[in-house]
């Protein structure tokens, strides 16, 4: 397997808006700064978390050029890659490969629900047209279709993927995958709340929605679970769940971006079909960050 330099806590960045529905870039980049200062591992920009749907071609040019440049002397980024075409996956990859990006972050295709075959073959054309290192991103709840443990499997041993953001909710999955895979083969948890059991069977980190508010806080949970010390990082568990369980309370961003505008980390704005939380919402956020405070 190549060597990856992912490890820990990842964060699935938000995109800042203005009132005006612009990218607020002064607000992300602040973002970044933050979550560098608080030992987050990597940065994840462009995914579901960042509204990549919404963002023009432009924007995410832009977004993808100032994630690479607040991360030099810091850590890596994993670029978010992906769609249901692939050749536009192709050519949004080699766009991204000039900016400087080496590895993706790239879902299965959703809404086209492709055969495991189709699946393999989609990510094996990205694979050799681009270069880039691909870590998938399976997410049955968002794409449609699963990908199995052999296809994950298949994608390993063909040095086609170098990882795995796993999000099905299948411990029982996980370890299948875990236990298939080559030696180096890197498993994240692709949901905030099972990265302990999913550590606890081989997981290599996780890509969290959480650590844009709590970054310090999940950096050091990683690195109690990264050390093998699962009591410790129970324990710290008790002050994260709840704001794992009021961050789920709506469909992801909506609830981050609500908790980042408690802490004046962004402006409580999206982009349609999106919405702001719901005002029940925000007191169970308000609730949850003050055991951070």
């Amino acid at each position: 397997m190549t060597s990856s330099p992912f490890k820990g806590v990842g964060t699935a960045l938000i995109t800042p808006f203005t009132a005006e529905g612009a990218v607020d870039y002064p607000s992300l980049e602040k973002l970044m700064e933050f979550q560098w200062e608080n030992g987050v591992d990597f940065l994840v920009p462009l995914g579901t978390t960042g509204e990549v749907a919404t963002l023009t071609g432009e924007e995410q040019s832009r977004i993808a050029a100032l994630a690479l440049q607040k991360a030099k002397g810091k850590g890596p980024v994993l670029m978010g890659c992906g769609g249901n075409n692939t050749r536009e996956v192709i050519e949004k990859g080699l766009h991204l490969k000039s900016l400087g990006a080496t590895h993706i972050l790239s879902v299965s295709p959703y809404y086209n629900r492709p055969t495991q075959e189709g699946i393999t073959q989609h990510f094996k054309a990205i694979r050799q047209q681009t270069g880039l290192e691909i870590m998938l991103y399976s997410i049955q709840a968002r794409t449609g279709s699963n990908v199995e443990p052999a296809t994950v499997a298949r994608l390993a041993e063909e040095g086609i993927i170098f990882g795995i953001k796993e999000a099905s909710g299948s411990i029982l999955q996980i370890q299948k995958i875990v236990q298939s895979t080559p030696a180096g083969f890197q498993v994240f948890s692709g949901d905030d709340p099972i990265t302990l059991p999913l550590m606890a069977v081989g997981g290599a980190g996780v890509i969290a929605v959480t650590s844009n508010v709590v970054p310090a806080a999940m950096s050091r949970w990683l690195k109690t679970l990264l050390a093998g010390d699962f009591k410790g990082g129970r324990g710290q568990l008790d002050r994260l769940l709840p704001l794992f369980e009021a961050l789920g309370a709506e469909v992801n961003p909506i609830p981050v971006k609500g908790a980042a505008s408690l802490l004046g980390l962004a402006q409580l704005h999206y982009r349609l079909p999106l919405v702001p939380p719901a005002p029940a919402t925000m007191e169970r956020l308000k609730t949850a960050l003050a055991a951070f405070s």
